[in-house]
């Protein structure tokens, strides 16, 4: 069988890469190609993400590929969602893309809610509500009179802004668009009543198209200055997530997965969205997925409270490998505080460790004082939360969840992946870790026409990437540890 060369530009809130996926009898192997930063830009108190510099490192992985003479079949861009690129009239990008983490979207959900009822958004949309959200954020860019809106034909969301730099060609993909709250899971149209009680025109957002479709060829231009050639980009799953549930190496429809990185993102793969009473008051969403499937799950803040205690750290001179962090969190005492890691209190401090202190002091608990205390304390506690979330996932889900699977960065990390069957009392199978890139590059298989399903993609995974599972132990001590944790960040017993 001939060897195939898929490009997978995969990029995340703090770090992008370039991945070359080789897929020959039944396998692939996978290998970096590039990495390369990302990160908020904050400019007179507003924050963006600099698409120019992406775009810029988006062409360097294009250069290492020709200059390594790789043959490269066709390219697909995953990222975050919700953030978008506004586009001009004659063509031009307005400005840099806002970043979710602005505060300009503070309180704009419940101002919104004046307009339109908040059960209404989520009967349409079936989307979580999170201040961020596309609807929030054009809501709030209105009220501003933000110019880049004022002068907009188009938004663009941030894997179609991108292809759009690449080719000249706009798309609006399924699964990043499924984000938005705007889009409505069942007719996978634009609700356009959301779009002007914002006071804004329908017409910026143009019809969704699924994944797998043809966007266009590189420019004359970037196929010259990189030397790739003329190769096809692809709508991938456009939105990280969607991308990383592609490679659950599951062949058994019956599973939950976490996808575990800065987000951790826990749901479940259905056919239809579930939009109840229940899944409105437990704040779950339906985004899209694969084939038209809808991936029913909770955002949960995740590895985000690590990595900025980290920066604080390395600013203080300590600078630690992520194997001596679960070495660090081993060591500590367990089971003497806990947090809500979605507490808006995390969202954007400007001190992690202060910030987790203050949780911890008011709500009468111990007081992390080493940095080791405050890694065991970011474990357990997501662990915990994790817990939270199963539970409310087994009372919405059409089947029985039997197993989690982790897929993702934090899918190595084997003290929390340990911890977590604690918590949830069921196996974790974790891996892959590289699901993003995987999940992005099987899209392109099946678009190249090599495989015909989700199913058969996931039996690549299964035939290409070793997983390893934990077995829950110390029951009864995780048991009494939730029970703590439920009375500290629900009842709020101490507050």
């Amino acid at each position: 069988m001939k060897a195939y060369n898929f490009l997978a530009f995969d990029l995340g809130a703090t770090s992008g890469r370039s991945v070359l996926l080789t897929l020959q009898d039944g396998k692939f192997e996978m290998r970096e190609i590039t990495r390369f930063p990302n990160a908020v830009m904050e400019l007179h108190g507003k924050y963006y993400w600099d698409i120019f510099a992406l775009y810029k490192s988006l062409k360097q992985g294009l250069c290492t590929c020709a200059k390594e003479n790789i043959p490269i079949d066709s390219i697909g861009i995953d990222t975050w969602g919700v953030d978008f690129a506004y586009i001009g009239k004659g063509g031009s990008i307005l400005g840099l893309p806002r970043a979710y983490r602005d505060p300009y979207t503070h309180g704009m959900e419940e101002a919104y809610f004046k307009k339109v009822a908040r059960k209404e958004v989520y009967e349409r949309t079936g989307i979580q509500i999170m201040n961020f959200n596309s609807l929030f954020q054009l809501y709030a860019a209105k009220q501003e009179e933000y110019e880049p809106l004022e002068n907009a034909e188009e938004i663009l969301f941030m894997p179609d802004a991108l292809s759009y730099m690449l080719t000249g060609k706009r798309i609006c993909e399924y699964t990043d668009a499924s984000t938005s709250q705007i889009l409505n899971p069942v007719t996978k149209q634009f609700e356009t009543r959301l779009l002007e009680a914002a006071g804004v025109s329908p017409s910026l957002l143009r019809d969704v198209v699924m994944p797998g479709t043809y966007i266009g060829e590189l420019t004359d231009a970037i196929a010259q200055e990189t030397g790739i050639g003329k190769v096809p980009v692809i709508a991938v799953t456009g939105h990280d997530t969607a991308a990383a549930v592609v490679a659950v190496p599951s062949v058994d429809p019956e599973f939950a997965y976490l996808s575990s990185g800065t987000w951790s993102l826990m749901g479940i793969e259905v056919e239809e969205p579930i939009i109840t009473d229940e899944s409105y008051e437990m704040n779950f969403t339906n985004e899209g997925g694969i084939e038209g499937t809808t991936r029913f799950l909770k955002n949960i803040t995740g590895m985000w409270l690590l990595e900025q205690c980290r920066k604080e750290w390395e600013k203080a001179g300590r600078i630690y490998s992520y194997s001596q962090i679960v070495e660090m969190g081993e060591s500590a005492k367990p089971f003497r505080c806990f947090v809500n890691p979605d507490d808006p209190v995390f969202a954007n401090p400007s001190s992690m460790l202060k910030a987790i202190a203050g949780y911890c002091k008011t709500t009468g608990q111990f007081v992390p004082v080493t940095d080791a205390d405050f890694v065991r304390c970011i474990f357990e506690s997501l662990a915990l939360r994790y817990n939270e979330v199963i539970c409310m996932l087994k009372k919405l889900a059409p089947f029985t969840i039997k197993k989690l699977h982790v897929i993702g960065g934090g899918s190595r990390n084997k003290l929390l992946n340990q911890f977590t069957a604690n918590a949830i009392g069921m196996p974790v199978v974790a891996g892959p870790s590289e699901a993003t890139a995987i999940g992005n590059g099987l899209v392109q298989a099946r678009s190249a026409g090599i495989v015909t399903s989700r199913w058969e993609m996931r039996q690549l995974v299964v035939n290409s990437i070793p997983t390893e599972t934990f077995l829950p132990q110390a029951q009864e001590l995780w048991r009494e540890a939730y029970t703590r944790y439920d009375k500290i960040v629900n009842q709020q017993v101490y507050k």
